[in-house]
C-alpha cells in the first residue's frame, strides 16, 4: 500500500491531524472502495516525550469536526524503519525535514515540508501520471509518480518559511483551526490528484 508518514515534534497535534485528515480525504474520494485499503496514513514525532499518549484534545476535536477519526491514536517517536517503509514523508517544518534526512539521507527525494508539497502539487502534469483507479496497485503507482514529479519541480530549491506549519500546542482553538486549514490545503488536493 502507498504509505504517507507525517512528522512533527511531539506527534500529538500537527502530524496526527495530517495523518487523520489525509485518511479521511482518501476515504471520501474512494467511492465504493475502502480508503484504508488504498493508502496508509501514519505519523510520528522527532521527540519521544509524548510516546503512547492520545492526540492533544483540541487537535482531536478538530479532526472529528472535519469528519475524521481520532480513535486508536497513540503518539510514536520517529524511527528509521518508519522512514524506510514510507513512500512519502511530509514534515510540519523545515527543521523536521532536516531531522528526517539526517536519519535517512536516501529519503530526501520523497521527503517534503507539508506546505512545500502542497504548493508544488498544483504544477504536476496530470497527463503524465499513470491512470487513476481505486485499487491499491494503481494508487501506489500514481502516488509514486506524483512524489517523483513534485521532487523534480522542487529541484534544489529549499522550502520557504511560509511552508512551515505553526505549532498550535498550548494555543487557542483559532490557531488549531488555521493549522488544520493549512493541512487540508495539501491533503485534499493530494487525495484529489490520487483519486480524481
Amino acid at each position: 500500500m502507498f504509505t504517507v508518514l507525517h512528522v512533527c515534534m511531539g506527534n500529538i497535534c500537527r502530524s496526527p491531524m495530517a495523518e487523520r485528515l489525509l485518511a479521511r480525504a482518501v476515504r471520501e474520494r474512494a467511492g465504493d472502495a475502502d480508503g484504508a485499503q488504498l493508502l496508509r496514513s501514519v505519523s510520528a514525532g522527532t521527540g519521544g516525550w509524548h510516546e503512547g499518549e492520545q492526540m492533544n484534545p483540541p487537535a482531536a476535536r478538530l479532526v472529528r469536526a472535519r469528519r475524521g477519526s481520532d480513535e486508536n491514536f497513540l503518539a510514536r517517536k520517529l524511527r528509521g524503519d518508519f522512514i524506510d517503509e514510507a513512500d512519502l514523508i511530509l514534515t510540519a517544518t523545515a527543521d523536521q525535514y532536516d531531522y528526517v534526512v539526517a536519519l535517512r539521507p536516501d529519503a530526501a527525494a520523497r521527503t517534503f515540508v507539508l506546505g512545500e508539497f502542497g504548493r508544488l502539487l498544483s504544477a504536476v502534469d496530470t497527463a503524465a501520471l499513470p491512470p487513476a483507479e481505486p485499487k491499491p496497485d494503481s494508487v501506489r503507482a500514481r502516488g509514486t509518480a506524483i512524489v517523483e514529479a513534485v521532487a523534480v519541480l522542487r529541484g534544489t530549491e529549499p522550502a520557504q518559511p511560509a511552508d512551515d506549519l505553526d505549532d498550535p500546542w498550548g494555543r487557542g482553538d483559532q490557531t488549531f483551526q488555521r493549522v488544520a486549514d493549512e493541512i487540508e490545503d495539501t491533503t485534499m488536493p493530494f487525495a484529489a490528484l490520487l483519486l480524481p
